[in-house]
């Protein structure tokens, strides 16, 4: 009897499979890490045959432990969004490197198109703004400069990474969900379609594209593992997230803290508008209707730990930061503005870059530590700001990710946000939402009400820090957050 769900869940820096018992509990988890390409400054690329096969070992492990193909009752997948996938359609192969949502390289088209005025004609009607984040500046660029590309000619199919899953788990299925395709630009997000007016300003031809699909349904089966297994969910990481924070009425509002950090309110099926470059995005779809959310997008969070770690060589492992950063009772006046891949919300600025300000011969390493994970708290502040000025402010925060699992930072947010913040007891929640959407696409619940059930228990932290305190802080990143904005 299939008494299981296999999530697949790829990230920016690695993609693992997780299994699920049909209660939430999880199973089991296999994860393989992820080479990250810099080929020069500001470009982030994958290798998505890399992708492919180290996805595979990892379903195949957890379909083996749960005692084979027969036994999974519907796959799940969740995925780092904006990442460009370009493939042949005969041969099933990559004909390049993937290019990554963090990636800069068409910074300077942006500004042109910004410069012409047609941001406002992309935000109405996608919810998004021309920056290089999003997917359909990457794909022009790379029709216009990849000659591999222009060769393949019909042959060419490109799709965000679920898309690239999709296909190879089924040997030929080109479809992409709706939060995905929300986020590349060329969906017009009223209607749930590919636009034409955005296909031809960023030179996208729409056969290349995959079908629109909803977040739950049977898209497709895999018999990779034996027995077909159908492919019943689709969503991206955030929004996958959203639905495992149970984030599934207008006002509930989570933070994920992984690679990047996004918060995402629910708002319904109302479509929002921002004034204060917040996006509009797909928060699911079923059966048709689009439920939405309002976000904002930090791009480094998690990373910076990394490269505090990796390439500063400031800790020895990212789980230290939560002890080093307890080793001092303040920031002694230093702040970090983590821009190492420019300015997200609700600046967009992606030709910031980081920098470590309030520096004297009194500061330590614990100070820099501190001061990065700090970080998060102030981002997170800038975003609360910006939601309150769009009528979405927040009441509580629901936040999971990795960064999540430390307490100090978790005390930290709501110290700074003056608001209770809520950890679930598993923070993985992007898995847990992928989980929920294939249980509901395979039948096994009524709604994601009732998938709900699964998120388990919380843990609640609330705000100590004195009111003085915490204007001192706010006010220190100000000064620092300018003075990067002004270089």
């Amino acid at each position: 009897m299939a008494e299981t769900i296999l999530v697949i869940d790829e990230g920016t820096t690695s993609t693992r499979a997780m299994l699920f018992a049909l209660d939430g509990r999880c199973l089991g988890s296999a994860q393989r890490e992820l080479t990250q390409h810099y080929p020069a400054p500001g470009l982030v690329e994958h290798d998505a045959a890399e992708i492919w096969t180290r996805t595979l070992e990892c379903a195949q492990e957890m379909v083996a432990k749960a005692g084979g193909a027969e036994k999974v009752a519907a796959i799940g997948i969740t995925n780092q969004r904006e990442t460009v996938v370009f493939w042949d359609k005969a041969t099933g192969e990559p004909l390049s490197r993937a290019i990554v949502w963090q990636d800069r390289r068409t910074a300077d088209f942006c500004a042109e198109l910004k410069d012409q005025g047609h941001e406002a004609t992309v935000q109405a009607k996608t919810g998004l703004l021309l920056d290089p984040y999003f997917s359909a500046s990457k794909i022009g660029w790379a029709l216009r400069n990849w000659p591999q590309l222009k060769e393949a000619g019909d042959r060419l199919a490109v799709g965000t990474v679920e898309s690239w899953l999709v296909w190879k788990l089924t040997d030929g299925l080109h479809v992409t969900d709706a939060t995905n395709a929300s986020r590349t630009a060329l969906m017009a997000i009223g209607s749930g379609g590919w636009d034409d007016g955005l296909l031809a300003l960023f030179g996208v031809p729409r056969a290349i594209l995959p079908e629109i699909v909803d977040c739950a349904g049977r898209f497709g089966e895999t018999r990779l593992f034996g027995t077909a297994i159908p492919i019943c969910g689709l969503a991206g990481d955030q929004q996958a997230a959203t639905i495992g924070q149970a984030c599934l009425s207008p006002g509930d509002t989570k933070a994920t803290y992984g690679t990047g950090a996004f918060v995402l309110t629910a708002t319904g099926t109302t479509l929002p508008t921002s004034r204060h470059r917040l996006l509009a995005t797909v928060a699911w779809q079923l059966g048709g209707q689009r439920h939405y959310a309002l976000e904002g997008s930090v791009f480094v969070a998690g990373s910076l730990i990394k490269w505090l770690r990796d390439d500063l060589g400031l800790l020895a492992s990212a789980g230290e930061s939560e002890a080093v950063a307890r080793s001092v009772p303040d920031n002694r006046g230093v702040y970090l503005v983590p821009a190492l891949s420019g300015l997200g919300a609700p600046w967009w600025r992606p030709d910031a870059r980081a920098a470590i300000t309030g520096l004297s011969f009194s500061a330590k390493r614990a100070h820099v530590v501190r001061a990065a994970l700090e970080a998060q708290a102030h981002q997170t502040h800038d975003l609360k700001t910006a939601f309150a000025g769009d009528g979405c402010d927040w009441t509580r925060l629901r936040i999971d990710g990795g960064m999540a699992a430390n307490d100090w930072l978790a005390q930290d947010l709501a110290d700074m946000l003056g608001i209770e913040v809520e950890r679930p007891a598993f923070v993985e929640t992007t898995a847990m939402g992928a989980a929920m959407l294939a249980g509901v696409g395979a039948g096994l619940f009524g709604s994601l009400e009732e998938a709900a059930a699964l998120r388990g228990t919380t843990h609640a932290f609330r705000p100590e820090l004195a009111a003085h305190k915490r204007q001192v802080r706010l006010d220190g990143w100000t000064r620092a957050v300018q003075s990067v904005l002004q270089t």
